[in-house]
C-alpha cells in the first residue's frame, strides 16, 4: 500500500506545473539504485528531482506524450533499450563535454542520444567445486566438448545474451557465431530456462557446472541470506573474446526531445557522469563506473579485474537484430 500511494504520490508530483528548480525523470532502474544520486545531486545543487519508475511501455508512454511530456531525462539499462530510444525520435543529442568529457566514446552515441553510465560484465560463474580455477579463459572454450552436459543458461533471445552475441559477431562474423550458438547449445544441462540466479541455484544444486551471467546477480545474491550459498558455492571467471577483451553492457541516461527543464537535466546528467556522481553508483548497485578513476566498490574489486571488450555498444545495437535471427535459426531456446 506504501509503495502504490508513494508512486502515485511521485506520478503527481511530475505531472504539476514546474514551480521551483527540478528535473523530472523516467527510470527503469529501480528506486534503491537511483534515489542515492538524486539525493545528493538536490544536496549538492538545491533542484529537486522528481521520478516516475516505469518497467514497461517506455517509449510507448513517450511517444504518446510527446512534445507535452514532462519527462527530461530517461534512466535505463541495456544497449538494446537506449538505442530503441533514439531509434524511436524520443530523445535528443547532448554534445556538452561535462558529459561527454567522463564518458569513453565507445561507451556513449556517437550523435549524442544516449550515455552509458556503469558497465556490467558478462562473465561465467563457475562451480569452485567442480572447475579448475581460471578455466574457461574465452568465450570461444564454451563449445569444447569438455563441457558437453555442464552448462546452464538462460533463454538465448533475452537482451543480455543478444547482447552478447551481438558482439560475437562483429569479432567473428556470421557463420562463426551462429557455429559458436550450435555449439554452446550441444553443451547445455538443460534447455535455457530462469533467470540469472536461477543459472547459479543450478551450479549450487549440482545440475551443472558453469553458467552465463552479469556480475552484479552476484552481489544481490550475496545480500539475500536465502540465496547467499548459491553464491558461496561460484567464482567469477572474467571471459575474453580470443581477439579481443570481456563483453560489458551499460546502464545509462538520455535526453528527452520534449525536456522541459533543460539547464536542470543537463546539470543532472554531468553529474551523474561526474566522478562524484559515479563513485555514488559504484558504491550502491555493485557495476564498474565508467568515469576514468572512478573506483569500484571493495566487495566489486574482490570479484577480480578485468579488461572491458572494446567494441562500439553501438555497434552491438546494430548486429542485434541478426544475432536474433541466429539464436532462432539455431532453435536455441528448445
Amino acid at each position: 500500500m506504501f509503495a502504490f500511494i508513494r508512486s502515485a504520490l511521485l506520478a503527481a508530483c511530475i505531472t504539476a506545473p514546474s514551480m521551483a528548480a527540478e528535473v523530472n525523470v523516467y527510470s527503469y532502474r529501480q528506486p534503491e539504485l537511483v534515489e542515492p544520486l538524486f539525493s545528493a545531486f538536490t544536496a549538492d545543487t538545491g533542484i529537486d528531482v522528481n521520478v516516475v519508475f516505469i518497467s514497461k511501455g517506455l517509449i510507448e508512454r513517450l511517444q504518446a506524450e510527446g512534445d507535452r511530456s514532462p519527462a527530461d531525462l530517461v534512466m535505463t539499462t541495456d544497449i538494446a533499450r537506449l538505442s530503441q530510444l533514439a531509434s524511436a525520435g524520443v530523445t535528443q543529442a547532448v554534445t556538452d563535454k561535462s558529459v561527454t568529457a567522463n564518458i569513453p566514446a565507445e561507451f556513449r552515441d556517437p550523435e549524442g542520444h544516449w550515455f552509458g553510465l556503469t558497465t556490467r560484465a558478462r562473465v561465467i560463474y563457475a562451480s569452485k567445486d567442480r572447475v579448475a580455477e581460471g578455466e574457461p579463459i574465452y568465450y570461444e572454450d564454451l563449445t569444447d566438448p569438455k563441457w558437453k552436459g555442464r552448462i546452464c543458461t538462460r533463454s538465448g533471445t533475452h537482451s543480455y545474451n543478444l547482447g552478447l552475441i551481438s558482439a560475437f559477431i562483429s569479432h567473428k562474423g556470421t557463420d562463426a557465431t551462429q557455429a559458436w550458438l550450435e555449439g554452446l547449445k550441444a553443451n547445455l544441462a538443460r534447455k535455457p530456462q530462469g533467470n540469472e540466479r536461477a543459472q547459479v541455484k543450478a551450479i549450487w544444486s549440482g545440475e551443472c557446472d558453469i553458467s552465463l551471467g552479469n556480475t552484479y546477480y552476484m552481489g544481490l545474491m550475496m545480500d539475500n541470506p536465502d540465496q547467499k550459498p548459491w553464491a558461496d558455492a561460484v567464482r567469477i571467471i572474467f571471459p575474453t573474446f580470443s581477439d579481443g577483451g570481456t563483453h560489458v553492457n551499460i546502464s545509462g541516461m538520455a535526453m528527452t526531445k520534449s525536456a522541459p527543464n533543460r539547464d536542470n537535466a543537463l546539470k543532472l546528467m554531468a553529474f551523474l557522469a561526474s566522478p562524484a556522481g559515479q563513485s555514488i553508483y559504484a558504491q550502491t548497485n555493485d557495476e564498474y563506473p565508467l568515469a576514468p578513476g572512478t573506483e569500484v566498490s571493495d566487495r566489486v574489486k574482490a570479484w577480480g579485474e578485468f579488461n572491458a571488450d572494446t567494441v562500439s555498444l553501438a555497434e552491438v545495437a546494430k548486429l542485434r537484430a541478426q544475432a536474433l535471427r541466429l539464436v532462432e535459426t539455431v532453435n536455441f531456446d528448445n
